[in-house]
C-alpha cells in the first residue's frame, strides 16, 4: 500500500515505519497509510527560514501577487483531480466546491490585492507624522515581512480551502509555510501541495508538507515565525500554552471551533420571504460538509411564539435531504470524515441529551442511498430543542462537530443578544429579519462576542454567500472561546506576518528609505517635464515648480456657471456672516481644476491617462487676489503587468499635487494617478 509523503527540505519524503491508517468515510476501507516518523522538524524551520523566507523576500508586493495569479490559474485547471480525490472524505460536489474551489478563490483574492500595496519589497502603514515645529523631523511606519516561517496547523474538515487560505495570505506578505493538515483527511492536501511543487511557480523553500504527526516542532519555533491552529478550542489551548511560544513571544492565531448561532427575529412571520430564508440557511448549515464546519449554526435562536413552526419548517426540509454516495445522483449530504469523527460525534450528542431532547432526526433510523451505513461515516441531521436555554446550558458549552443543532426560545431581542454571548465567543452569528432597527439592536448588543454578523433580508439573500462563508478580504475569527484570533481580512491578515516598525528622520531621508515621497522632502530638480519623461526614467522626489496664476471674481463666476456650483460661499459675499469666510472664496474643484492647467503638459507624451485622485484636501480659502502655485512632485511608482503581449507595458505613477498660495501656506493638496507609457515595450 502507497503512503503519503510529505515535503520537506525541498523533497518528498515517506515516513519511517508502517504508518497510520486512513480511511475512505464513504465506505470504510483502509486507502493509505501516513507517518513523518524521521522528519527533522528543526531543519525544515531552517530550510524555510533560509532558504524560502529569503527568495521571497527579494520579490515585491506585485511579484508576489502574480506568483499567486499564476498558482490559482494552474491549480484551477486541475480542480477536477481534485473533486476525485475528496469523494473520499465524504463531500459531495458542493461540499468539495467550497473546499477546493473556495480554496482557489483565495489566492486570486489576494493576488488581487497587490494593487493595495506598493511595488516593493515592504509597505507603508497610515501616513507620516510631523514631528517637528518647521518639518524637518518626521516618523512614519513601515512593515516588513519577518524573516521566520509560518507554520500552519489545520483542522480535517477543509483540506484545501484551509490550507490555500493562510499561504495566500503570508505568501503574499514575503514569509514561507509549512502546512501541517488533520492526517485524517491529509491525501487531499497531499495531492494539491504535488500540483503546487510540480509547477514550479513557487520559490524553492516557500512551502512544505507535514502529512503525518508534527508533534515536536514547536519546540523549535524562534520570535519571527508565526504559528496558526484551526481546529478545537481544547487543543488550540493546549498549543497556545507551549513554553516556547511563551519564551520567544511568537504570534498565534487560533480559529477554533464554536458555538455559533442564528437568530431568527420578532418581526418575521410565516408569510413573510424571511422565513423561508431562515430555513433555508439553517437546513444549509446543518448538511453542508456534514455540518462539520467551524462556522456552522450550532443554536437556532426563535422566538417563543415561532418555535412550533421552526419545528414543523425545518423537519420538513431536512426530510427531504438525501443522504450517501456523493457520486449517485440526488445525493445533497456524505458522511462524516470518518469513523472517528462519528464516534465522538456520538457521544457529544448523548452528552447533549442530558439536558435536551431530541426533535428531528433518529442515529437508528434513517435510509444512505448507494452506500453500507454501518461501513462508512454516515449520519443523519440531529435537531435538539431546549426550552430553558438560560438554565439548561449544555447547549452552550457543548459542541458535537456534525450535523447537530438545537433550537431554543427567546422572548425578547434583548434575551437573544444574552443568549447568543452565552456561547463565550464565536466565529459568526447571524440574524434573519426585516427590521433595520432590530437589525441594529443585535449587531451592536452581540458584537462583542462574534468575529462575523450576518444580516439576512429578502434584500440581500440571493446575493449572500450565507453564514457559514467566511470571505477573504473580511476578517475570520473570533474572541473568547473561538480562539480570539483573525485569519484573512484582506490588508488586515497580511500584516500579520510583517513587523511593524516607526521610522523617524528628516522628510529627505524616510523618502530616500520608502522610495515614497514626503512632503519637505527635497526636490530633484530637472530641465524635462515629468508628463514628458517614460516610466523608468521617472524618479521618486522628481518636483516641477509652475508658473502662478491670479485667482480672480471672474474666474469663480465662470467656474460657477460651468460647473452650476453656485454654493453661497462663491456666489454671495452677503450671505457669510457667521461663516468662517471674509469674502467670496474660489471653489475647491477650481483651485485643483486649475493646478492641473498649470501642471500638465499638454502635447502626446509618454502619459496615457490620469486615472484618479486620492487624499483631496482643500486646506485654506483662496479669495479673488490670491495667487496659486503648484509643487507637482513624483510620490511612488508601480509597475503592472501586461494582460497580453500586446498590450502596452505601463506603470502607474501617483504624482502629490501641492498648491500653494502667495504666503507659501498650502491651499490644497492631492494625489493624482496617471497611467505612464514604459521606454521598453517588450
Amino acid at each position: 500500500m502507497n503512503q503519503l509523503k510529505n515535503y520537506a527540505y525541498g523533497q518528498w519524503i515517506a515516513g519511517d515505519g508502517n504508518g497510520q491508517e486512513l480511511f475512505n468515510a464513504i465506505t470504510g476501507n483502509v486507502i493509505t497509510t501516513v507517518s513523518s516518523k524521521g522528519l527533522d522538524f528543526e531543519k525544515m524551520c531552517d530550510y524555510a527560514r533560509t532558504v524560502g523566507g529569503p527568495k521571497l523576500r527579494k520579490l515585491t508586493f506585485q511579484q508576489r501577487g502574480l506568483m499567486l495569479k499564476a498558482l490559482a490559474l494552474h491549480l484551477q485547471s486541475k480542480k477536477e483531480d481534485f473533486y476525485k480525490i475528496s469523494w473520499a472524505t465524504g463531500a459531495t460536489r458542493v461540499d468539495s466546491w467550497v473546499d477546493i474551489e473556495g480554496g482557489i478563490g483565495n489566492l486570486f483574492t489576494y493576488a488581487s490585492l497587490r494593487r493595495q500595496f506598493p511595488d516593493e519589497t515592504f509597505c507603508y502603514d497610515g501616513d507620516a507624522v510631523r514631528l517637528s515645529k518647521n518639518n524637518t523631523f518626521i516618523g512614519h511606519h513601515i512593515c516588513v515581512p519577518k524573516q521566520g516561517v509560518a507554520i500552519h496547523i489545520n483542522a480535517f474538515n477543509f483540506p484545501v480551502w484551509g490550507m490555500l487560505e493562510k499561504v495566500a495570505v503570508n505568501w503574499l506578505a514575503g514569509v514561507p509555510a509549512i502546512v501541517k493538515p488533520a492526517a485524517l483527511t491529509s491525501f487531499l492536501t497531499e495531492a494539491v501541495v504535488k500540483e503546487i511543487i510540480a509547477s514550479k511557480i513557487l520559490p524553492e523553500g516557500a512551502l512544505q508538507l507535514i502529512c503525518g504527526s508534527a508533534n515536536g516542532i514547536l519546540d523549535h519555533v524562534r520570535s519571527q515565525d508565526v504559528v496558526t491552529f484551526t481546529g478545537s478550542a481544547s487543543t488550540g489551548k493546549m498549543l497556545k500554552a507551549h513554553p516556547r511560544l511563551l519564551e520567544e513571544a511568537v504570534h498565534f492565531n487560533m480559529e477554533a471551533d464554536s458555538l455559533n448561532c442564528c437568530v431568527l427575529g420578532t418581526d418575521v412571520t410565516t408569510a413573510m420571504p424571511e422565513f423561508d430564508i431562515f430555513i433555508k440557511e439553517i437546513a444549509r448549515e446543518i448538511t453542508t460538509k456534514a455540518g462539520q464546519k467551524c462556522t456552522a449554526v450550532r443554536r437556532i435562536i426563535v422566538p417563543e411564539n415561532m418555535v412550533e413552526d421552526v419545528q414543523i419548517a425545518l423537519g420538513k426540509r431536512l426530510g427531504q435531504n438525501v443522504i450517501g454516495d456523493p457520486n449517485i445522483e440526488g445525493v445533497r449530504m456524505g458522511s462524516l470524515a470518518g469513523l472517528s469523527q462519528l464516534i465522538e460525534v456520538k457521544e457529544k450528542v448523548e452528552l447533549l441529551s442530558k439536558s435536551q431532547k431530541i426533535i428531528i432526526g433518529n442515529f437508528e433510523n434513517f435510509e444512505v442511498k448507494g452506500a453500507d451505513k454501518n461501513k462508512g461515516a454516515f449520519m443523519p441531521p440531529i435537531i435538539f430543542f431546549n426550552d430553558n436555554p438560560f438554565k439548561n446550558t449544555d447547549c452552550h458549552n457543548v459542541e458535537a462537530f456534525g450535523p447537530v443543532s438545537t433550537i431554543m426560545p427567546y422572548k425578547t431581542i434583548e434575551d437573544a443578544i444574552e443568549l447568543s454571548k452565552m456561547g463565550k465567543g464565536s466565529l459568526v452569528s447571524s440574524i434573519i429579519t426585516a427590521d433595520n432597527k432590530i437589525a441594529r439592536m443585535y449587531t451592536l448588543g452581540a458584537a462583542c462576542m462574534h468575529g462575523r454578523i450576518l444580516v439576512l433580508n429578502a434584500d440581500c439573500a440571493k446575493e449572500s454567500t450565507g453564514h457559514g462563508s467566511p470571505m477573504p478580504m473580511l476578517i475570520h475569527g473570533g474572541p473568547g472561546r473561538a480562539g480570539g484570533g483573525e485569519e484573512m481580512g484582506g490588508k488586515r491578515g497580511v500584516l500579520h506576518y510583517m513587523q511593524r516598525t516607526a521610522i523617524q528622520g528628516s522628510p529627505t531621508t524616510i523618502t530616500a528609505i520608502t522610495n515614497q515621497y514626503q512632503q519637505g522632502a527635497k526636490p530633484i530638480i530637472k530641465d524635462i517635464h515629468p508628463f514628458k519623461q517614460y516610466f523608468e526614467d521617472l524618479e521618486v522626489g522628481e518636483t516641477l515648480i509652475t508658473e502662478k496664476h491670479l485667482v480672480t471674481l471672474d474666474d469663480i463666476d465662470k467656474f460657477a456657471e460651468l460647473s452650476g456650483d453656485k454654493f453661497y460661499a462663491h456666489m454671495d459675499a452677503n450671505s457669510l456672516e457667521g461663516t468662517i469666510f471674509t469674502g467670496r472664496v474660489a471653489h475647491g474643484y477650481f483651485i485643483l481644476s486649475r493646478a492641473a492647467g498649470l501642471f500638465v503638459d499638454a502635447p502626446k507624451g509618454p502619459v496615457l491617462l490620469n486615472y484618479g485622485i486620492d487624499e483631496c484636501r482643500f486646506t485654506k480659502p483662496v479669495y479673488p487676489g490670491s495667487t496659486i502655485q503648484v509643487r507637482f512632485s513624483c510620490k511612488e511608482k508601480i509597475e503592472q503587468e501586461k494582460k497580453n503581449a500586446e498590450d502596452i507595458a505601463k506603470g502607474i505613477v501617483k504624482f502629490l499635487v501641492d498648491v500653494y498660495d502667495e504666503t507659501g501656506e498650502t491651499v490644497a493638496i492631492a494625489t493624482i494617478l496617471t497611467m505612464v507609457k514604459m521606454r521598453k515595450q517588450s
